[in-house]
């Protein structure tokens, strides 16, 4: 009966001790020589036979590895696991097995050394897995019914092994081990080669974009990131102002990865999680690009040997140790993010293409726009056309060669764009070289002005095409616009007050009074406008931008620090404070309006309908101008008060504004 016991929870039971797929291992009820203590015995030791048979099972079931009897091996793949995550978690149970197994065979040599050993010694010798095995197929069945996959294996392999009962932390700290293997393995693959090894989905990034993910830890978010008191927080809410959707304007041809947060292990922290996709994406456009590789060099500057050497010292840690692999992974992306600002800041100059996406894009060559807006000013009233792009480019480079800006590299990476009616579709059958196609089908409303329609496009170099991405030149782009009419507003009301000046020897009338003092009133506040967009916004944040790009050498700084910049402009010219800009777009349509009445106006204003449009005017620019000043002096935000604060001291700097109520136009 010994040598059944012995087969029977090596997985072999026989008509002695029998095997049931819902009870499990048990001995047979109709054996009239067992006393009911040793049926007891029996049974506790057959609960062990069971847990073996279950564990063999599920490792056949899964790797194909252990060889069993017929009874349970065929069993079908009910549950649908798969992957080298469960193929190393089977490793690491079989590896766990073997002592029970040496145990069985010691066992054998003894009974037959010693015929007179009893039950009770095969219950003491195997006494050391009654707490073992139980604790172990809890994981087993978590893993089965809850389908738990890749890196989530490891989750909770860790979280198991957190107990009190040493045995069977151990255990789980060596499964856990192995499963680290594979991780290590394709850390090495994304880390050192820029390649994702990730066939079932198992790994904690993925290529595509972000779901969203889960929210990081509230001491994660309140992390201080050394950019200006900008938080962890505040920084992702910032860039999580999507203006547009980003998805539909990457080319092709760029990879877009992120991080799949519910398979990312709850001891390796977002953070950290971060620093590996960050190096992973680097090394891969490297690879891919092939760019001049005598002069860039490798971006792990030829130490992959001495990096996967470190990866390799981890993978034989028994125990996983947050702060050497967090020290490994920090000494990786250090050199890679040095070898990034070695490259941008240094041979591709991003100084320079910061100054010229301010000159540009941020109207930095204000002589140039001034030229180009006197030139372009009649062909963009109208609704644009076919021909409208290739006019305003035409334009444009006039306008270049007025002010002599004859750079003859610089020049054809600019391309004013017009968006009219039916672009899309005759791009949807004959795109260009390099052009995204559309996304969305769906027809669009018609731009009512070529200025409304009218984009920049700039052609940027590689590498710094990971800096200034199209989603980013977009938002550059509704800056521009944003800019570009306040621009143009101004420079029609200071033709208003040369038209003025032509006119004063003529008779006034009472609405002439009127219509001058309204463009007085106009003029005050858009030069005040233009003065706190161009200094307090856009010379403030470019100079604290440039000083720590400067304070820096690591790339990740910078693209934070850029990141940062940009939602500052957003934000603190209120493009992304919708009462505020709907009240400045009022005001500027309102302005423009005025312009379009006094240029039509040859002969004094004596005419009843234009008085009736002047008045008009007059209480347009009243009402939004009292509104304007509510906003600036009601918001109790703090960030978005300062801002609001600041646009209100330019308005009401000798307290006009707040001694006539705040409102202009009037009398």
């Amino acid at each position: 009966m010994i040598h059944e016991l012995l087969l029977a929870l090596s997985g072999y039971p026989g008509t002695i001790f029998t095997w049931n797929k819902r009870t499990g291992l048990q001995v047979s009820q109709d054996l009239p020589f067992l006393h009911p203590s040793e049926t007891s015995v029996l049974n506790r030791l057959c609960k062990l036979g069971s847990d073996y048979i279950r564990f063999t099972e599920f490792i056949e079931q899964h790797t194909g590895h252990v060889h069993q009897q017929e009874h349970h091996t065929n069993q079908p793949n009910q549950t649908g696991l798969h992957g080298i995550h469960l193929r190393a978690f089977c490793t690491g149970l079989d590896s766990m097995l073997q002592p029970y197994r040496q145990a069985l065979l010691d066992l054998e040599q003894e009974f037959l050394g010693d015929p007179h050993l009893t039950i009770s010694h095969v219950n003491y010798k195997l006494d050391q897995f009654q707490l073992l095995f139980p604790s172990v197929i809890v994981v087993v069945e978590t893993i089965k019914s809850q389908k738990i996959h890749g890196c989530q294996i490891l989750e909770t392999v860790y979280k198991h092994s957190c107990g009190g009962l040493p045995p069977v932390r151990m255990a789980l700290e060596k499964i856990l081990a192995v499963c680290h293997g594979v991780m290590y393995k394709q850390l090495a693959a994304w880390m050192l080669h820029g390649l994702l090894l990730d066939q079932s989905e198992e790994f904690f990034i993925k290529q595509g974009p972000s779901a969203g993910g889960a929210a990081a830890n509230q001491d994660e978010e309140e992390e201080d990131l050394g950019l200006g008191g900008l938080s962890g927080k505040q920084l992702r809410e910032l860039q999580d102002l999507r203006l547009i959707e980003e998805e539909n304007m990457l080319a092709p041809s760029l990879q877009q990865f992120s991080l799949r947060t519910e398979m990312l292990p709850s001891y390796i922290p977002i953070r950290v999680a971060e620093k590996i996709l960050f190096v992973g994406e680097s090394v891969q456009m490297f690879e891919n690009h092939n760019h001049s590789p005598s002069r860039a060099g490798s971006i792990l500057k030829h130490q992959e040997d001495a990096f996967a050497a470190e990866l390799h010292r981890l993978k034989q840690q028994p125990l996983f140790s947050l702060v050497d692999f967090e020290n490994v992974i920090d000494g990786i992306r250090s050199t890679v993010a040095e070898h990034l600002w070695t490259l941008m800041v240094e041979e591709a100059d991003l100084l320079e293409q910061l100054k010229i996406v301010k000159d540009f894009y941020l109207l930095g060559r204000g002589e140039l726009y001034q030229v180009f807006i006197d030139l372009a000013q009649q062909m963009l009233k109208a609704p644009p056309t076919a021909v409208t792009e290739h006019d305003v480019n035409v334009a444009f480079q006039q306008a270049a060669h007025k002010v002599l800006l004859d750079d003859d590299n610089l020049l054809p990476l600019l391309h004013l764009t017009v968006d009219y009616q039916g672009k899309d579709a005759k791009e949807a059958s004959g795109p260009r070289d390099g052009a995204t196609p559309p996304q969305d089908s769906s027809p669009r409303e018609a731009p009512p002005t070529g200025w409304a329609a009218l984009g920049l496009a700039y052609k940027v170099q590689w590498p710094l095409h990971i800096l200034f991405t199209p989603a980013v030149l977009e938002k550059y782009n509704v800056v521009f616009r944003y800019l570009l009419s306040v621009r143009r507003v101004q420079s029609q009301l200071q033709h208003c007050w040369a038209l003025q000046m032509q006119r004063k020897h003529l008779k006034s009338s009472q609405s002439d009074a009127v219509k001058w003092r309204l463009r007085n009133h106009m003029v005050f506040l858009i030069d005040n406008l233009q003065y706190y967009l161009q200094v307090d916004v856009l010379e403030s944040q470019f100079t604290q931008l440039l000083q720590q790009i400067n304070s820096t050498r690591d790339f990740e700084s910078i693209r934070l620090a850029h990141d940062h910049f940009l939602s500052n402009l957003l934000a603190q010219s209120f493009i992304l404070l919708k009462p505020v800009f709907h009240c400045l777009s009022e005001i500027l349509e309102l302005c423009q309006s005025f312009c379009s009445l006094v240029g039509q106006s040859v002969a004094p204003l004596d005419e009843r309908g234009a008085a009736q449009q002047l008045d008009l005017l007059v209480k347009g620019f009243r009402r939004q101008s009292s509104l304007l000043f509510k906003i600036l002096s009601s918001v109790r935000n703090h960030q978005i008060n300062s801002d609001l604060a600041q646009l209100l001291l330019r308005l009401d700097y000798n307290k006009y504004y707040t001694q006539a109520g705040g409102t202009l136009g009037g009398v």
